[in-house]
């Protein structure tokens, strides 16, 4: 990641655009598929593939994002949900990047409320049909494979479709204008009587729930792309300081600049074994959804803090992408929303902890 990415990433975040040259060099570090065994895939543990994401974070976010999208969303759940045939046609290519996957939920009206998805599925001879619409989909505008989400028009229920590129009556378009993880290519898709073969609807994705097999796993990794990027951001105001001088001392040598560089530390020590402890948990079989929210989003708003302390220190440096600090303070923004953002999160603790969901709006005051 230093040798190949750190040297362009802040050239092709300017851009908005994605180095596809890259993607052979990822592939060659054998971390694409994290946990799943056999096809092909690493095999790790969980605490494995977490630290692989949090290092790949903290060089670029942006190639975590990709990465995690593609392994931690798509190709799990073809390996959690799929026939073994299917497991046998995709995950080996998707395995070694030779083709690259995204994951379709979220939709223009439905975000949060992703079990509301208003996407269809009607059932045809020899396939369904699926018509509706996502929004904020990473890697969407150049994946070979989709695999997206839709509600059956038979049973109501969530079943989840593999959907090729280029299928007639499917269009992809890239969103612009973020101010983070702009690396990353998140596209608005469109369906409109897309055609998907029997073969390719993931048998074990009967409900909203099964999705869930999923996301606590994804959840766990987004935890660790903060981490990641603190340490990045750590690692290049240390050095900073150290080769910065002003009033005839490196900025080292003054203590407030030591207090925010300690304090940046401690953060990062806290987050790293709060996300230890969530890895443990989860390969003990322990790990409740609760436990992944509180995770998640204790984490995010710490990495938020230590951060935004790193810009301080960069002075105005720290808003030039160049000293990638401030690349780093915007490409967290989107990962402290999505995976769920910091208040669902804490709702979702909140219920585990109290046994009261608080999700649905209060009763109209009688004010």
């Amino acid at each position: 990641m230093e040798k190949e990415v750190a040297p362009i990433m802040a050239k092709y975040w300017e851009k908005a655009e994605f180095p596809f040259q890259i993607i052979p060099k990822l592939g060659a570090l054998h971390v694409a598929g994290g946990t799943i065994k056999g096809y092909g895939c690493p095999g790790l543990s969980v605490t494995g593939t977490a630290v692989a994401t949090a290092e790949l974070a903290r060089v670029d976010a942006s190639c975590s994002t990709f990465i995690l999208v593609h392994s931690s969303l798509a190709m799990l759940t073809i390996a959690l949900c799929g026939s073994e045939e299917q497991k046998h046609k995709y995950l080996p290519s998707l395995a070694q990047l030779k083709t690259v996957a995204c994951w379709a939920l979220t939709e223009p009206n439905y975000g949060s409320d992703a079990s509301a998805l208003e996407t269809k599925a009607t059932k045809v001879d020899g396939g369904w049909i699926l018509e509706g619409q996502k929004r904020w989909i990473g890697n969407s505008t150049f994946a070979d494979v989709l695999v997206i989400f839709a509600r059956n028009t038979s049973t109501n229920q969530i079943n989840g479709f593999i959907v090729k590129k280029d299928s007639p009556g499917l269009t992809v378009t890239k969103m612009l204008n973020k101010i983070g993880l702009r690396i990353v290519q998140n596209g608005d898709i469109v369906m409109k009587k897309v055609f998907v073969p029997d073969g390719d609807r993931l048998p074990g994705v009967n409900s909203f729930q099964d999705t869930n097999k999923v996301l606590a796993v994804s959840r766990v990794m987004v935890a660790w792309q903060p981490i990641g990027i603190s340490m990045g951001v750590y690692d290049m105001c240390h050095r900073y300081l150290k080769e910065r001088r002003q009033f005839g001392a490196p900025l080292a040598a003054f203590q407030i600049n030591q207090q925010k560089l300690v304090q940046m530390l401690g953060n990062i020590q806290a987050m790293f074994l709060v996300g230890w402890r969530l890895c443990k948990l989860y390969e003990s079989g322990r790990m409740t959804v609760g436990h992944a929210s509180l995770g998640k989003s204790w984490i995010t708003v710490k990495a938020r803090d230590t951060v935004a302390l790193g810009r301080e220190l960069l002075g105005g440096n720290g808003i030039l992408a160049d000293f990638l600090v401030a690349k780093a303070f915007c490409d967290l923004e989107p990962i402290y929303t999505y995976e769920g953002t910091y208040d669902i999160n804490t709702l979702v603790t909140g219920r585990e902890v109290t046994g009261i969901a608080s999700f649905k709006p209060a009763g109209r005051s009688r004010l």
